[in-house]
């Protein structure tokens, strides 16, 4: 909780901090990564940096974290929170990164703002800063030791025993532990962090949701190649693509992320577009193993049949719950597709059960779109959960 006196600081200067947090961002990384090449080489992904997803991201969290502390000063924004740590966590930050961040942070927010950061404005805003970072320091250090990481050594060598090929460009990769130790538990719709090394030497870092069920020997993940020609987007799909088959190693953190699903009684919906299916996929394998006997409704949307990845195991798995039933929207469908699975999600005529929890993966205005007809539909906003990867400017905009 902010101090009475920054509360007051904060709440006069968030205007001028939120409408210079953009520049502030975009020169905090360049000063970052000036001092700290190593950091972009082997830590941040080059695909978002060069984007401008990651700038985005970082300036609308810390926009909606001062929002939330003189607005709600009761009450911390831990859904947005949680879903940084386990981020950072899968990533392997320590508390002493936090430190590095701190200093070109308010170096660039000097810069920026000039002689409108006096003592009085510095001080609050670092307390703001300390908040955050402490809270989330807190979370991670929480989230090694459940899984046995000392100072945020989460990484592990896996072979790959199997690599199937889903469609043209999705690839399924079958892993186990090289050391022969047991494989980590996880909750379905969790994700790993994969490291791979790069042709240029940088150790580049991306998430991929464990397309498996829980509790067995082997861990899977499925692959999507992201084609972005001249741009570093998809330099790790693309390695893995060209370059990983059954033999080669690769190297995981332990499993993270905050939006899974819980064993529950609840009536469930799962929606998904593209390659967004791989946690659903998990969800479900889970649920079939545990004999659930609730309604659980599959919604996905692709942009053909074939482009459509784990097609016949998403059907399958469905078919196996007691009450399961699956609804598929492609763009450009065979011929006999129906005419109302056509093109966009559309849920007017579809049944969802009340009292449902609904679980979302796919791109971001897929899912906005789709969680307004959720919430149309009578279910509740809190009951809906999501998943996005890479930055996420969704939460960071809503707090």
């Amino acid at each position: 909780m902010l101090s009475e006196k920054s509360v007051e600081t904060v709440r006069a200067t968030l205007p001028a901090v939120s409408g210079a947090v953009t520049e502030i961002t975009d020169l905090f990384y360049r000063k970052l990564f000036a001092a700290h090449p190593e950091l972009l080489r082997d830590l941040f992904n080059r695909g978002n940096q060069a984007s401008g997803a990651q700038k985005q991201a970082l300036a609308g969290s810390i926009a909606a974290f001062a929002t939330a502390l003189v607005e709600h000063p009761g009450v911390r924004p831990d859904a947005m929170l949680a879903r940084i740590a386990h981020k950072h966590a899968s990533l392997g930050i320590t508390r002493d990164q936090y430190e590095i961040v701190h200093t070109h942070l308010f170096r660039a927010i000097v810069e920026i703002l000039g002689d409108a950061v006096t003592e009085a404005v510095a001080q609050a805003w670092d307390e703001v800063y300390w908040l955050m970072a402490n809270a989330l320091i807190a979370i991670e250090e929480r989230l090694y030791a459940e899984a046995g990481a000392v100072d945020g050594d989460t990484w592990r060598a896996w072979e790959v025993v199997a690599r199937t090929r889903e469609t043209a460009d999705v690839a399924t990769f079958r892993l186990r532990p090289v050391d022969g130790g047991d494989a980590p538990g996880f909750c379905p719709g969790q994700y790993v962090s994969v490291r791979v090394e790069l042709a240029d030497g940088a150790r580049q870092i991306r998430q991929y949701s464990l397309s498996c069920a829980p509790g067995s020997a082997t861990r899977t993940i499925t692959v999507k190649r992201v084609r972005a020609a001249g741009a570093p987007e998809g330099e790790v799909s693309n390695h893995l693509h060209a370059h990983v088959h059954e033999g080669h190693r690769l190297t995981l953190s332990a499993p993270y992320g905050d939006i899974a699903l819980t064993d529950t009684d609840a009536p469930l919906v799962l929606v998904s577009a593209g390659i967004g299916c791989t946690p659903m996929l998990s969800m479900l394998d889970h649920l079939t193993g545990l004999g659930h006997a609730g309604p659980v409704t599959v919604l996905h949307a692709d942009r053909t049949p074939g482009d459509h990845a784990l097609r016949a195991d998403h059907l399958a798995l469905t078919a196996k719950l007691p009450a399961g039933t699956a609804h598929f929207w492609y763009e450009s469908p065979d011929a006999e597709w129906p005419a109302d699975r056509t093109g966009r999600m559309d849920l007017t005529d579809v049944s969802l059960p009340p009292a449902a929890h609904a679980y979302l993966c796919g791109p971001l205005p897929f899912m906005r779109a789709v969680r307004g007809q959720l919430i149309e539909r009578g279910i509740a906003a809190g009951d809906i959960h999501y998943e996005v990867f890479g930055p996420d400017l969704w939460l960071a905009h809503e707090g």
